[in-house]
């Protein structure tokens, strides 16, 4: 799914619900969209691309749409280097200007801002990242993370793999490792691979990568 196909209903869902919130969407004449990035840290490499890529999508959304349903995206950038303190730092110096939405870009920084953004009534969108159960509407109506999580993406892959197979049930008696890492965020999806290693039959070996992950080399070989 591309980011377009994500951004655009989420955005105009919010500024349909923002009255709900108590604000006055309807006459608003902007909407501001801070970004919490990591374009330095050990992540660097993914922060840096990932936050070019949002920040010219805004822009673009801007000069060619003139926003969101008439509504011009005002955004920002708040350097995290990954870390989940500086994360909430910034979440604490961003939330005065009202943003309608804030990305934490870790699920770290997100674990820590889902209890918040029920206070403070702001929209948390963790796009494929975060807390898998805030899929759940009913108990997270503040957190957004579509359009997948850890266990949906765990389980997209053991369906392809099948596909490759011929079938989910050729997987029976197979082998597949999973590299992850060795982190709280890092082990979510273990528990659907377990539990569809013991429903397929197939060998599960699970290898942790810690942090910062740079150095792999022990572990692929």
């Amino acid at each position: 799914m591309t980011l377009r196909r994500v951004m655009i209903p989420l955005l105009a869902a919010v500024v349909i619900a923002a009255p709900l919130a108590g604000a006055v969407a309807a006459q608003a004449k902007e909407m501001f969209i801070p970004s919490l990035v990591y374009r330095t840290g050990p992540y660097a490499p993914s922060g840096i691309p990932f936050a070019n890529g949002l920040w010219d999508y805004l822009t673009m959304l801007n000069e060619r749409d003139g926003g969101i349903n008439g509504v011009k995206l005002v955004f920002d950038e708040c350097e995290t280097q990954y870390d989940t303190k500086q994360g909430v730092e910034c979440y604490e110096r961003v939330k005065g200007k009202n943003p309608v939405i804030v990305n934490p870009f870790s699920t770290g920084i997100t674990y820590q801002l889902i209890p918040r953004a029920a206070v403070d009534k702001i929209v948390i969108h963790s796009a494929g990242y975060g807390m898998t159960a805030a899929a759940d509407g009913r108990w997270f109506p503040w957190v957004f993370n579509v359009p997948m999580t850890y266990w949906s993406q765990a389980s997209a892959f053991i369906k392809y793999a099948g596909a490759q197979e011929g079938g989910l049930e050729k997987l029976k008696g197979k082998k597949i490792a999973h590299i992850y890492h060795n982190s709280p965020y890092g082990k979510e999806a273990n528990p659907t691979l377990e539990e569809l290693a013991r429903k397929y039959g197939f060998e599960l070996t699970l290898l942790a990568v810690d942090h910062p992950g740079q150095e792999q080399k022990a572990t692929w070989l």
